[in-house]
């Protein structure tokens, strides 16, 4: 920190092996945090906030959403698993752990004079060389495997979970719910959005009882029971403003003379709101959803129209609800020129709107929606730690099965693919001439850590498990007799290798590659790090300080 100069940076700086032996130790401890729960026999976590709320979970996304991470470098690792969930919806915890032995493995070669620019490119080329093998050696296509592929898929993204006793049946239902939310798009494209499915917990009962529903189950009811419970050929208005008297603007004062003058007040405030339902009424509407409340005196209105009314809807479940059914969400019911209007074409169209009861609930149900398809899944659970945990669960299957889907390719799991890219870009940085075979051959090892990790963690011999592993790789990739041993992964039940691909441990394509990018793009990002600035707060009374010297003219 310099002192005395109008244009020094006031702050704590850090440059050259300090700083990046600084972040490499924050990467390290983030990668630690969570590399107990990778794997089918991974751990989980407890995290207590300050409020005193816990969370029991092994899903790396939300064991560092959590973590009140303050280091630069970590918080590019927790992004990095925000990434993962967002793109793929799974392998969270191995994107962390990848991008973490990357910097370590990094790290080693520039303690041996090797520039870290020399060490990107190599990296670069060896992500992209890893990607490009995975997409041709190591990746079937899921016409070949069918159905079962899918549900297969789901099943090794559950194995990890607290479900993973249950894996097949949730499996099955996570492949039915997908597959009923298939839709196209204007360019042809069919994509299976896991928006539309609506996951709802519900206490009591085993999770073996949770269940799937055709259509978009809202976790409401009806706000009167005078009112209609079923409605076939529904016409949907979905609104997000009060449907109760309205009231003068805060500050508006009226003089009142005469007491008939002040009925007359209330009874336009009344008829404010009146008009608003008459035009909704008059388009044709027969369900009525809004975010807010209604007024019983409205409700005596709906009531004698013979309208379904639902009040209190989460304004997330009605933007879902407007986009399958077609409706428009509207704030108010104002138009450009100021006059209020509702037109039939703001309705939502769906073939029928039902209060039932769904397990020990009853919910509001959305049959045969116009627009787009949706379905719902009700999970059971015996507290709000295990419901949580389960949607977790599940969502990480939904996203799974829809990368599957949309991607049309499949990759064995247990640690083949991992394995089997090491063997080749060792190989690969052999026949390089530049210090990039320094970058590639550290890029190779750092895989390793993947089926290292799954075999620690499931108390397997890591070393024993990693040798034979890399051995048959090596063999499938020398000898083309024994090309399908490239499908071979761990069994980690048992603690032996296998055909993964015939033991269905199988998953998407897209998310290797993904891992293998992302994690590549977080290491070299930390990687260029040489120097970290942390800027004092600013004194505006401090002579020295740059505002503070222009203010009293010494800057001119």
């Amino acid at each position: 920190m310099q002192q005395g100069s109008i244009l020094a940076v006031e702050g704590e700086r850090e440059s050259g092996d300090a700083v990046r032996k600084n972040n490499i130790t924050a990467v390290m401890s983030i990668a630690n945090t969570v590399k107990t729960s990778l794997g089918p026999e991974g751990l989980d976590k407890m995290l207590v906030d300050e409020l005193g709320d816990v969370t029991i979970t092994n899903d790396g996304a939300t064991i560092l959403k959590l973590l009140e991470v303050e280091h630069p470098a970590a918080k590019v690792l927790v992004e990095l698993a925000e990434l993962q969930d967002q793109e793929i919806g799974d392998g969270t915890t191995s994107v962390v752990i990848l991008a973490a032995e990357l910097l370590k493995n990094a790290s080693e070669l520039v303690k041996c004079k090797i520039h870290p620019t020399t060490i990107i490119s190599g990296y670069r080329l060896a992500c992209q060389e890893a990607c490009k093998y995975i997409n041709e050696h190591l990746s079937l296509p899921v016409e070949e495997l069918g159905r079962e592929c899918l549900v297969n898929a789901a099943v090794t993204s559950m194995h990890s979970k607290i479900i993973a006793d249950d894996a097949l049946f949730f499996a099955d239902m996570a492949v039915e719910a997908v597959l009923s939310v298939k839709r196209t798009n204007s360019k042809d494209q069919v994509k299976y959005p896991v928006s539309a499915i609506n996951v709802l917990k519900s206490h009591g009962k085993r999770a073996k009882d949770s269940l799937l529903v055709k259509g978009y189950a809202l976790n409401c009811t009806i706000a009167s029971e005078a009112m209609p419970h079923v409605v076939k050929d529904a016409k949907i208005a979905c609104i997000d403003f009060n449907l109760q008297k309205q009231k003068m603007a805060f500050g508006v004062q009226v003089l009142v003379n005469e007491p008939e003058e002040l009925e007359k007040i209330r009874q336009r405030e009344i008829e404010m709101t009146t008009e608003k339902l008459k035009l909704i009424v008059s388009s044709g509407a027969n369900v009525l959803l809004t975010t807010k409340g209604i007024d019983d005196l409205y409700l005596k209105y709906l009531n004698k129209e013979g309208i379904m009314a639902v009040r209190r809807c989460t304004k997330e479940d009605l933007k879902r609800i407007a986009r399958i059914t077609g409706a428009e969400l509207l704030s108010s019911l104002a138009d450009l020129d100021g006059n209020e209007k509702f037109d039939a074409h703001m309705l939502g169209h769906a073939e029928e709107v039902a209060q039932e009861w769904v397990g020990d609930n009853q919910l509001i149900l959305i049959k045969g929606s116009k627009a787009h398809p949706s379905s719902s899944i009700i999970l059971r659970g015996a507290n709000d730690f295990m419901c949580d945990e389960m949607e977790r669960s599940v969502h990480d299957a939904l996203c799974v099965v829809k990368r599957v889907l949309e991607s049309g390719m499949i990759s064995p799991g247990g640690g083949a693919v991992e394995a089997g890219v090491s063997v080749y870009l060792e190989k690969l940085a052999s026949r390089l001439e530049s210090r990039n075979q320094l970058a590639v051959a550290e890029f190779a090892r750092s895989l390793t850590v993947i089926p290292k990790t799954l075999a620690v963690n499931a108390a397997k011999d890591a070393i024993d498990l990693l040798a034979k592993l890399r051995a048959f790789h090596h063999l499938s990739q020398t000898d083309n007799s024994k090309l399908h041993l490239k499908w071979t992964g761990l069994d980690l039940a048992a603690g032996v290798t296998r055909d993964n691909v015939e033991a269905g441990v199988l998953e998407p394509t897209i998310g290797k590659v993904k891992c293998f990018k992302f994690a590549t793009e977080a290491a070299i990002s930390i990687l260029r790090i040489d120097e970290h600035v942390r800027l004092q707060p600013e004194n505006k009374k401090d002579p020295h300080s740059y505002q503070e010297a222009y203010r009293t003219g010494q800057l001119g």
